[in-house]
């Protein structure tokens, strides 16, 4: 995949701005500040219709102005789609494609892949779950478009469940109460069940990658490794996973410390596990005025070898477990598309100036396999020479030039 044109209006510093992008590497060159980060931004956000930055719309929208569009001619081997969307802050975002009537903003998602790593992405190792969680969600729904509506109504039955637990609390627990949890509780663990399920078979798809590309940006013989942990687990018989449900008398895999035992289970086991762990915490949870169980609770642990990664990794092996992360995200989707021409857009922003020369060479030569590369950086030599080939400088919001690989700033 790849964009031949991006237009930007009123979004973040760009009142107008139009750029025209190559195939294979393109480097966005110039002072921080400027407004290359938010040129990758507006790339991702079209691909996913969220924010690596900001978690609200409101910010994406230049300030004084009540909308802003993002619009790109995206390629997909032979086929071309002009993709446009309206971010309009408080009320529903829509989207056209090909110029038609205006649609659903969701309606664009699966259109356009992309796999963007920037230096917030430090905090999937530091910060908490959120994020992490997202990292999984966000995965599943370009590969799966459907499950962003599956997302949305777990979120929409998860706050209305809150409200109720809160009410109870305020108002004390009647059968009345009892009857309507019950109705949470099934549409919960079905929904839930749903995401849980796609970002478990998000992560069986995404561990072995993740150890093959640590290893290739480090050349570290520590394996990299990824496991959920799932508020459901407690209720796991510890014989679940016995040789003899493998169906070949071999141990399934689920034997390895960084696999999660959910991950044998069906999307039904899941939501009948979901619902028998709610039923089980209705006294805690009334006592909480809050929902104890679900994928809104749940974790992923990151280690090499058996060390965890948070609070024992130096700053180098940080920053290349993050990186693999996303290098592992772009695999998967290559993994799931191989078609010619269907590679994700790669976009790496302010990446190369934290790492040392071994990993930048290794960076570049990993990434040089995507159909369309995205950098950005405030200073040229941190950019490895074979990248340059197109290289625009980006002077203000208001000046954006093709520049030569050896033009000085």
């Amino acid at each position: 995949m790849r964009l031949s044109q991006l237009t930007l209006t009123d979004f973040r510093s760009y009142a107008h701005a139009q750029l025209q992008l190559q195939p294979g590497p393109n480097v966005l060159l110039g002072f921080n500040g400027v407004g290359k980060t938010n040129i990758a931004e507006a790339i991702g956000y079209l691909s996913t219709l969220s924010s690596h930055r900001v978690s609200q719309d409101g910010p994406l929208v230049r300030h004084g102005e009540k909308q802003a569009i993002i619009r790109a001619d995206a390629h997909r081997g032979a086929r071309q789609a002009l993709l446009e969307v309206e971010i309009n802050p408080g009320r529903s975002n829509r989207a056209r494609i090909n110029r038609g009537n205006p649609v659903r903003a969701t309606d664009v998602l699966g259109i356009l892949r992309t796999v963007l790593f920037a230096p917030e992405d430090l905090e999937l190792i530091k910060g908490g779950p959120t994020l992490r969680r997202r990292l999984f969600d966000d995965l599943a729904v370009q590969l799966r478009p459907a499950l962003g509506r599956v997302r949305l109504d777990y979120e929409k039955v998860l706050k209305q469940r809150n409200a109720l637990l809160k009410s109870i609390r305020h108002e004390g627990f009647t059968s009345t109460h009892e009857a309507t949890l019950a109705v949470w509780d099934h549409q919960l663990s079905e929904a839930g069940a749903h995401l849980l399920k796609a970002r478990l078979e998000m992560l069986t798809a995404l561990r072995p990658h993740v150890a093959t590309a640590y290893e290739q940006l480090s050349g570290s013989v520590r394996t990299a490794r990824v496991q959920y942990v799932s508020s459901l687990e407690e209720d796991l018989p510890q014989d679940s996973l016995s040789a003899s449900e493998t169906g070949d008398g071999v141990a399934s895999d689920a034997s390895r410390p960084d696999v999660s035992a959910l991950e044998t289970l069906t999307r039904q086991e899941l939501a009948s596990l979901m619902l028998q762990r709610l039923q089980g915490s209705r006294r805690a949870e009334r006592d909480r005025a809050m929902t104890l169980v679900g994928p809104h609770r749940d974790d992923v642990n990151f280690s090499l070898d058996q060390v965890p990664v948070k609070g024992f990794a130096s700053h180098g092996e940080t920053w290349s477990f993050a990186l693999a992360l996303r290098l592992g995200a772009y695999r998967v989707m290559v993994d799931d598309d191989p078609e010619e021409g269907a590679r994700p857009v790669l976009i790496l922003d302010d990446v190369f100036a934290e790492l040392d020369a071994r990993r930048r060479r290794r960076l570049a030569e990993l990434a040089a396999e995507a159909e369309q590369l995205i950098v950005t950086a405030a200073v040229d030599d941190d950019v490895p020479e074979a990248l340059l080939g197109n290289a625009l400088r980006v002077e203000s919001v208001d000046q954006i030039s093709q520049v030569s690989v050896h033009e000085q700033p």
